[in-house]
């Protein structure tokens, strides 16, 4: 389906353009809308982990349909999964383990970030790529 191709690559570009060069998701400005604000992430994180979750289903084109579009999708359900941790990381790190976790993870966000990016790109110059 040419949607779902279509937002999956945006979702990806978005999501690492947010992961790479957006600070952290707590210094929010309510008065107005900017890639800071809490809410974008989570509705960003819940699309993207949908979208991923869908790519695994439904191919790009004509491919293999149990494996859908591999890269793609687990790039989205990743990037979903770190937009709505980086939100509610201060909530559930209450326990020491939870917070090296969260260290660890939020270190590598500007490599996930451009990671997603370069999928995202890849991603459409090669639409009928078997795992891409």
């Amino acid at each position: 389906m040419i949607q779902l191709y279509f937002l999956s690559i945006l979702c990806n570009a978005i999501a690492g353009y947010v992961l790479f060069a957006g600070t952290d998701s707590e210094t929010t400005d309510k008065t107005h809308f900017s890639i800071n604000n809490p809410t974008f992430y989570l509705i960003l994180g819940i699309v993207s982990m949908l979208t991923g979750a869908l790519k695994l289903l439904s191919p790009s084109m004509d491919g293999i349909l149990i494996i859908g579009d591999l890269v793609p999708s687990a790039a989205g359900i990743i990037a979903g999964l770190m937009l709505i941790f980086g939100i509610y990381r201060k909530d559930i790190t209450k326990s020491g383990e939870i917070e090296k976790f969260s260290v660890n993870l939020l270190t590598f966000r500007k490599p996930i970030g451009l990671g997603l990016l370069a999928v995202a790109l890849i991603h459409f110059l090669l639409p009928k790529a078997l795992f891409l």
